[in-house]
C-alpha cells in the first residue's frame, strides 16, 4: 500500500506530547479560508511513498521520540482520507518501535471509515473550526455535521482527544460561537486538553504561489486580551454544559 504525502517534519514539538515525527498527508476535503497549507488540498499532489520508506525517515530520530515521551503525528491535509495507509503506518510504528501515535484531523470523516485507524491511534488532535453550521460552510466549504458525529463517536469510545480551535477576529470569536464551542466540549467525556490557537498569517505566501486570492486579507492576529476573553467565554460554556461538575475534573484548559 502506498500513501500520498506532502512533507515531513522530524522534530515537531506542538502536535502532541514530547518530540514528534510529523507526517503531512496530501489531500483535503475542506478548503479553510485561513489554511496555512493550501498546497496540501490537491489529492493528486505530493508524492507517493510506502510505509517502509516513512519508517526509514523516522528511525534515525527514535531516541529523541522515546526519551521525550513523544512519537509520531500524522496530519495534513486530512489524514483520514488515507485512513488505510495511516492505519498500516501506525501499526508498524507500534509493532517495531512501541511509539505513541497521534492523528491531527478536522474530523471530517464518518466513524466507520476510520474505525481500524482508531484502533492504533493513541490520541486525536481534533480541530473544531466553527460550531455554527452556516458559518462553518462559509469558512471551510463543508458542513460540520460529519465532524460533530465523529467527535461524539470518539467520546463514546473514550478515545483521548485534544481539542484545537483557531481564534480568528470577526470569524470565530463571537460570544455565541465560543460559548457554543465550550458547551459542545462539555458534552464530550474524552477531552484531555483544549488549545485555543491565535490566527496567524504565515501561510499567505503559499496562496500567492498558487495564484489564489487569500480570503482573509486584512484580518489581524488576535491580541492577548482577545485570546483571554475567548478563553473566558469557552470556559463558561464548558461549565454550563457540565452543570455542577468540577470543570477541572473533565478538561484541562491551557
Amino acid at each position: 500500500m502506498k500513501g500520498r504525502i506532502h512533507s515531513i517534519e522530524t522534530f515537531g514539538t506542538v502536535d502532541g506530547p514530547g518530540i514528534r515525527f510529523v507526517l503531512f498527508m496530501q489531500g483535503c476535503a475542506l478548503q479553510c479560508q485561513f489554511c496555512h497549507n493550501p498546497d496540501t488540498w490537491d489529492t493528486e499532489g505530493g508524492k507517493q511513498v510506502t510505509v517502509d520508506e516513512i519508517l526509514k525517515e523516522l528511525e534515525p530520530y527514535l531516541e529523541y521520540y522515546r526519551r521525550s515521551g513523544g512519537g509520531i503525528t500524522v496530519t495534513g491535509g486530512e489524514p483520514t482520507l488515507q485512513a488505510g495507509f495511516v492505519a498500516q503506518l501506525f501499526k508498524e510504528c507500534k509493532a517495531r518501535y512501541g511509539l505513541h501515535t497521534a492523528l491531527d484531523s478536522s474530523g471530517f470523516c464518518e466513524p466507520d471509515h476510520a474505525e481500524e485507524l482508531m484502533k492504533v491511534t493513541d490520541l486525536v488532535l481534533l480541530d473544531l473550526k466553527q460550531m455554527n453550521k452556516a458559518k462553518h460552510e462559509a469558512l471551510t466549504g463543508q458542513s460540520n455535521d460529519r465532524i460533530h458525529r465523529f467527535a461524539s463517536w470518539l467520546s463514546e469510545h473514550r478515545k483521548p482527544v485534544w481539542i484545537r480551535h483557531v481564534l480568528i477576529p470577526g470569524i470565530t470569536d463571537s460570544f455565541e460561537d465560543l460559548y457554543a464551542l465550550g458547551s459542545f466540549i462539555g458534552t464530550l467525556g474524552n477531552v484531555q486538553k483544549t488549545e485555543l490557537l491565535p490566527y496567524h498569517r504565515m501561510g499567505i505566501y503559499k496562496w500567492q504561489q498558487l495564484n489564489k486570492a487569500y480570503p482573509l486579507e486584512g484580518v489581524p492576529t488576535p491580541s492577548e486580551r482577545e485570546v483571554e476573553r475567548a478563553w473566558g467565554i469557552m470556559q463558561s460554556g464548558i461549565a454550563a454544559s457540565l452543570g455542577t461538575m468540577n470543570l477541572e475534573d473533565r478538561v484541562e484548559l491551557t
